[in-house]
This record gives structure tokens, sequence and C-alpha cells, in this order.
């Protein structure tokens, strides 16, 4: 299989995002241009350690690069205050230096805290992100947005840091537990949802192929996403306009894991794709798009198997009221109104600032009624 290779075009900041099978077994090779002096930091959790962190370390011996590596939890906890001073009092331990390369090696978690402690320390070291999950090669690894979670919401504390380098190994995804890729599946779907029509049309015929295991089909879906991705963050990296399509179904979904406590009766990916058919859901409740448009989307998602309905959360959820509450800690909030990502069609995601609360509690509780009698 050969080698996708998508520039992010930043001027100073710009970067590859190379995407392929066995690039974690090339790591060593990929990396070393890179290196001011032959020292790695490599930050993963425990789970990506057990499974491929012997291949990482193997890969960069080849090329003589010493390496010393920490590993945290598993799971959005370790997005928080505790591991973020963990970690950046551990690189400081390892003598990091500003012109020294700190690898993420991991999913979105750890993407996002290694890089938000890559952006404080020394006021800024460079950093690689070496992404194991789907999502995290779709979306997460790639554009610059770091951070951790705070009692009042998720992500509301980081900064823009983008990384030198963005390795993704295809091959590493069939390590994945199948609802794991599914939860990744919810930031594909997104961007043939918000822009491309066309990709959506292929996932549509593809996608089930893909998430059986086929790597053809999986390297083409990572390969596209992050075009999309690249493409956008080229000409908004600092979501001022375009860039915040990128965040279409986020608003229902931070909400959401927000009352589910960040854990696993909800993952990220899979409240992208319940936020995404309620995104969907609302257009349609305001005259912009077609019936058949929030029909299609559920249809394509539970034939994925993916999470879409809010009955398909465990557990107790708050009242439609005490969501719409907690959409208002969210960092699409522009001056004390929500930003909701709204479709006029497949592939036609916009901005709007304007949405009456009152249509989208009408959503809210109309999926909650469903959940109770489900």
């Amino acid at each position: 299989m050969t080698l996708n290779v998508i520039d992010v075009a930043l001027g100073a900041r710009s970067y590859q995002v190379r995407i392929g099978q066995g690039l974690v077994a090339e790591a060593g090779r990929q990396i070393a241009p890179l290196l001011r002096r032959k020292k790695v930091a490599v930050i993963t959790d425990d789970t990506v350690a057990a499974r491929h962190l012997m291949t990482l370390a193997q890969a960069l011996e080849r090329e003589g690069i010493a390496m010393t590596a920490l590993t945290v939890p598993p799971g959005e906890g370790s997005k928080g205050w505790q591991q973020l001073a963990r970690t950046t009092e551990w690189l400081l331990d390892q003598k990091i230096e500003r012109r020294d390369v700190v690898v993420a090696f991991g999913g979105g978690v750890v993407g996002d805290l290694v890089g938000f402690a890559a952006a404080i320390l020394r006021r800024g070291v460079r950093f690689v992100q070496i992404p194991t999950t789907l999502l995290a090669q779709v979306d997460s690894s790639v554009g610059g947005k770091t951070g951790i979670n705070t009692a009042q919401g998720k992500n509301l504390v980081g900064a823009f840091h983008q990384p030198s380098l963005v390795l993704a190994d295809i091959d590493v995804l069939g390590t994945l537990e199948p609802r794991d890729f599914l939860a990744g599946y919810g930031e594909v779907v997104k961007y043939g949802l918000l822009g491309d029509a066309a990709f959506y049309d292929w996932l549509e015929l593809n996608a089930p192929a893909m998430a059986r295991g086929d790597a053809a089909l999986r390297q083409y879906a990572v390969t596209r996403s992050v075009e999309m991705k690249a493409g956008i963050v080229s000409r908004d990296e600092t979501e001022e306009g375009e860039r915040a399509l990128l965040n279409l179904g986020h608003t229902f979904c931070h909400a959401l894991e927000k009352a589910t406590g960040y854990g696993d009766r909800l993952l990220h990916g899979e409240g992208v794709a319940i936020g995404c058919a309620l995104a969907f859901e609302l257009s349609q409740r305001l005259g912009l798009c077609s019936q058949e448009a929030p029909s299609r989307v559920r249809a394509h998602l539970k034939a994925m198997g993916t999470k879409v309905d809010l009955s398909d959360i465990a557990g107790e959820l708050p009242s439609a009221e005490a969501l719409l509450a907690l959409m208002g800690q969210d960092k699409k909030v522009v001056d004390g109104k929500l930003r909701f990502i709204l479709a006029r069609g497949i592939g036609e995601a916009f901005v709007a600032s304007d949405v009456p609360s009152d249509v989208v509690l009408d959503v809210l509780n109309e999926a909650l009624k469903l959940r109770s009698v489900s």
C-alpha cells in the first residue's frame, strides 16, 4: 500500500500528515530528520504501551534515537489538571529542551494532553503525533487544537499548538476494539456531512467493509478526512470562520459527554454521531433541509452499528432544559449565543448563531421522549 502525504499549509508552522501501513515500525526513520539531538520523550497510555510501545522503541533504536517513556491511564479522565501537571513535570525531569521533540503516542486524549503540555513547556516545544485510534487519525491529531477538560466543561483550557509531523499507521487500527473503531467513525462521517456529499455517498457504499477491516478502504477514508481537515485548517487555523464547520454535532456531543461524566457510557465519537443526527434533525425542524436528509443520516449510522439516538446511551440523562444549560458552557458560545452547525443538506453545513432555544428544546424533548418509550 502506498504512503499518502498531506500537507497542512501554515507557513512557518506547516507540516505533513503521512498515512500508510507500518508507520510505527518506520517511526525512527520518519522522525530522525526533525531531531537536533538523538533523544525523544514519548507519552502514551497503558493500553497503547502494552500493544505498541515495543515496536516504537525498536524503530527509534534502529536510528540510534534514545527514548524515555511515560504512560498515563487510558480514558478521558486523564485529560485533566492532574495528568497535565504530571506530564509537564516529567518532561522537565527528562530535561527536554525547546529544540527537542516530544511524541504523543495514543488516541485523542493522549494527543490533546501531550500537545498542551508541549505548548506550555518552556513556552513551546515541538511534538510529533502518532495517533493510534481512528478518531485521532482523522481529527484530533491534525490542526493543532490541544487542551484539557475542567469541571466546567470539555476543552475549555488549551492552546493552538501545531505538531511538527503526524504519522497515521493504518495497521494500528486493526488492534482497536470494534466499539472504539465505530466511535472514530462518527468523526469520519462528519466530513461527508459537512462538506463532501460524494464522500458521504462513498461511505454509504464502503464503510461496512471498512469497519470489517479492509485496509485499503481505511486508508482512503482516513486520507480523505485528513485532506478535508487540512484544507480547512490551512484557511482558518484558529477557528475564526470556516473551521467552526468541523464542530458539526459537537455542541450536542459536548453537553451529552458532560452529562454522562466523560466516561465509558458515551465515547466522544459516539457523541459526535448522535450530535450529527440531532443537528440534521434541528436543521429539518428549522426548514433548512428536507425530511429525507436526517432520515438518511440516521439510517446509515444505524446500519454501521454506532450510537445514533439518546436511547443508545445507558443510564439516566438530565432534562432537555439541563442539557441546553450545559451547552451554554461550550466554547462555541459567542456573545452569549449558542452557535450550531446546521445543514441545508448532506455536504452543505454552515454556522448559525441565531438558533431559537425553544426549537432546540423541542428536538431534545422529542429525543428524550423516544428514549423513555424504547
